[in-house]
C-alpha cells in the first residue's frame, strides 16, 4: 500500500484530519500514532474522538495509560493509549487491550516498537513538525498496514481550508 503524505497547517487542522480518518475507522482498528513531543497526536486523536462521537474529553491519557470514550450515537468506543512510559510489548500486553480490540477503535501514541504485534493490520500515522519552531506545520504520512488496508484510498485530497470545514 502506497503511503498517504498530508500537510496540516495548524492544529484545527490536525483536528479536523482526525475526524476525517474517523469516517474511515471501524470496530477491530489500530492507530498508532507516532512522533516527537507536541507533534499533535493527541490532536488528531481528538478529531478521531469527534469523529467517532465518544463521549468525554479525548486528553492525553499520559499517567492514566488508557483512557475509554464510549460512543453516543452506537458507533465503535474509542481507546486511546499513550504509551510513552512503557518499555515494551509486554508492559502494552499488561493493558489488556486485546480484550476491547475487536469491538473499538483503538488508538495508541507513542505505539512503535511497542504495539504493532497487537494487530495483523493497523494504521501507522507518523507526524513530523516543521524545523522551524514557530511553524506550526505538520507533515502527516498514513501508512496502512494488512489485509484491512488494501484497496483503501488514505489520500486527503484537500486544501488545508477543507480540512476545517
Amino acid at each position: 500500500m502506497e503511503p498517504s503524505v498530508i500537510v496540516v497547517p495548524t492544529a484545527e487542522s490536525m483536528h479536523a484530519l482526525g475526524r476525517r480518518l474517523a469516517t474511515l475507522l471501524q470496530p477491530g482498528d489500530l492507530v498508532l500514532a507516532c512522533g516527537e513531543l507536541g507533534a499533535g497526536k493527541t490532536a488528531l486523536t481528538q478529531g478521531i474522538g469527534a469523529g467517532l462521537d465518544v463521549q468525554g474529553a479525548v486528553i492525553s491519557p499520559t499517567f492514566v495509560l488508557s483512557r475509554v470514550h464510549r460512543s453516543r450515537s452506537g458507533g465503535p468506543t474509542l481507546v486511546h493509549v499513550d504509551a510513552f512510559r512503557l518499555a515494551d510489548l509486554a508492559e502494552v500486553e499488561d493493558l489488556d487491550l486485546d480484550a476491547s480490540l475487536a469491538d473499538s477503535v483503538t488508538v495508541v501514541e507513542w505505539g512503535q516498537g511497542k504495539a504493532e504485534q497487537l494487530s495483523d493490520a493497523r494504521l501507522d500515522v507518523v507526524i513530523e513538525r516543521s524545523s522551524n519552531p514557530e511553524d506550526e506545520t505538520r507533515t502527516v504520512t498514513l501508512i496502512g498496514i494488512g489485509s484491512r488496508w488494501a484497496g483503501i484510498d488514505l489520500a486527503v485530497d484537500a486544501t488545508p481550508e477543507e480540512l476545517d470545514d
